[in-house]
């Protein structure tokens, strides 16, 4: 199928989606809900590629298997804790709704409509990948498969060690500074951006292949500047003070590899 065809379609399945997730959070009051949706439409647009791209059998078959492995675990890692408490709104997600209003509804749905954008947006390496019709998966190819591997493993991890701290009652109102989150303060976010780095290597070999460091480039914008990193200190600022403070001067703010003395 035309590439162009292929990326309108899956423009169209992410929108829609999100549209309906819209719909729900309005009636939940709970826009959280977003952040498992856009990670389980990256699988989404992985299977529409798989049927509709026209590219090496192999290579679209490797893609849609590690995007669909990456992001229903992301997906139902969100799910499971947003689900247990739907009817208590996320901070970042409550201050937006008070900065927002009255006019919250709406521009929540276009922060859900632009959030289905940046899927469709941020899967250019996918698209490069899976009409990449090169009857042979290269050297390259392999290393940001075995890159791929540890950030996947590192981001679970992460995550992991998060919500059994969480879980701990002992813990409750304390910072997480167990395993790896004992060096980064957003261990979860490093691996992912390296598994979208992983992602850009994989694509740089098929035609126009550099566009793919798009993806990484915009990653890392997000986390760093928008609603990643700093949304997410400031939230824990406001909830834990002088406790997250200290935790702020003993650890790397991002990659986890030495504690700071």
């Amino acid at each position: 199928m035309n590439p162009l065809v292929t990326i309108l379609i899956c423009l169209a399945a992410c929108c829609l989606i999100m549209a309906a997730v819209w719909l729900w959070a309005t009636r939940i009051t709970n826009a959280g809900v977003v952040d498992v949706f856009w990670a389980f439409n990256f699988p989404v647009v992985a299977v529409l590629l798989y049927f509709f791209a026209d590219g090496f059998e192999q290579r679209k078959l490797l893609i849609c298997v590690m995007v669909l492995i990456a992001g229903s675990r992301l997906g139902i890692h969100l799910w499971r804790r947003v689900i247990g408490h739907l009817d208590k709104e996320e901070g970042r997600y409550e201050q937006l709704r008070k900065e927002w209003a009255p006019n919250e509804d709406f521009k929540f749905f276009m922060f859900f409509q632009f959030q289905g954008i940046s899927n469709v947006l941020l899967s250019a390496p996918f698209f490069l990948i899976a009409f990449n019709k090169e009857p042979q998966i290269n050297v390259l190819e392999y290393i940001a498969v075995g890159i791929w591997l540890v950030a996947v493993v590192g981001e679970a991890m992460s995550d992991w060690q998060l919500d059994h701290f969480k879980k701990d009652p002992k813990n409750k109102g304390e910072v997480c500074d167990i395993g790896l989150w004992n060096y980064s303060r957003h261990p979860n976010y490093f691996f992912q951006s390296l598994m979208w780095i992983a992602y850009f290597l994989f694509a740089l070999t098929a035609p126009l292949g550099w566009i793919a460091v798009l993806s990484p480039a915009i990653i890392l914008y997000l986390l760093f500047k928008v609603t990643g990193i700093p949304a997410t200190e400031e939230q824990s600022l406001r909830s834990k003070g002088d406790k997250y403070r200290k935790y702020q001067q003993t650890t790397s703010v991002f990659v986890p590899w030495f504690k700071k003395s």
